[in-house]
């Protein structure tokens, strides 16, 4: 009988399939551990009118706006939410060199005059405060500071480790504990909880064999609602506890 030998390139592709799960299984949780320090350093923390005169006081202040609230650019779970400037707005975001934000809330300016100079026409001056907000808003932001390196390493390292889980997750073999669009749904998760709960089940601890009614995806849609909400509350309670220079937001 004449033996035929695999050619190289399917030992190649077989190889190739061996290899990149026990390399996801490594890299996924390394590039999470790399990414929730940056990412908790550089989360809005909620302050004081007090800290704000503090800070400015002491010559901290490196960049400052006025803003209506906060816009998220997209559901991903490791995007960075932004202040949505607003010239009367009622809440105070500042800079400090070490790349963090904070903010509170206070009183709208009297018209504009945190944006120019006084004018005496007007009649009475802004206060210190204003004109130190004044000067800083005229400055404008540090471009490249701490912060903005840091935020983008941050959303950088989310982007690869989403683009490696969706890519393995779509393109590699069928997922064993549950189905495609079950760990896609559960993905969506804050923090990305839902790709370390898939590295966990999939890559570290899978079942020898599919499990038999494997989560289809209207249950992933109540898993991450479920979780959601429980995770918000948890955070919730930790940011009571441990105040909001230990859990931000």
């Amino acid at each position: 009988m004449l033996e035929v030998s695999p050619s190289p390139s399917r030992r190649l592709g077989g190889g190739w399939r061996a290899v990149v799960p026990v390399v996801l299984r490594w890299a996924l949780p390394v590039l999470w551990v790399l990414w929730a320090p940056l990412a908790w350093w550089v989360e809005p923390r909620e302050s004081t009118e007090a800290q704000l005169d503090w800070d400015l006081a002491t010559g901290q202040v490196v960049a400052f706006q006025r803003a209506s609230g906060w816009a998220d650019d997209g559901a991903h779970w490791g995007s960075r939410p932004r202040p949505q400037y607003a010239t009367n707005g009622g809440m105070l975001v500042w800079t400090v060199p070490n790349g963090q934000s904070r903010y509170t809330f206070g009183a709208p300016p009297a018209g504009d005059s945190y944006l120019a100079d006084p004018d005496p026409s007007v009649g009475a001056a802004p206060s210190w405060r204003d004109a130190q907000l004044a000067t800083i808003s005229a400055a404008g932001s540090v471009d490249g500071g701490p912060g903005q390196r840091i935020g983008n390493a941050a959303a950088l390292l989310a982007g690869v480790l989403t683009v490696l889980w969706l890519g393995r997750l779509i393109g590699g073999a069928p997922p064993l504990a549950g189905t495609r669009w079950f760990w896609f749904w559960v993905g969506l998760l804050p923090f990305g909880v839902g790709v370390l709960a898939w590295t966990y089940r999939e890559l570290w601890r899978p079942p020898p064999v599919p499990v038999p009614g494997r989560g289809s995806g209207w249950r992933g849609v109540g898993w991450l609602i479920l979780a959601a909400v429980g995770i918000s509350l948890l955070v919730s309670v930790a940011r009571i506890v441990f105040g909001t220079t230990v859990v931000p937001g």
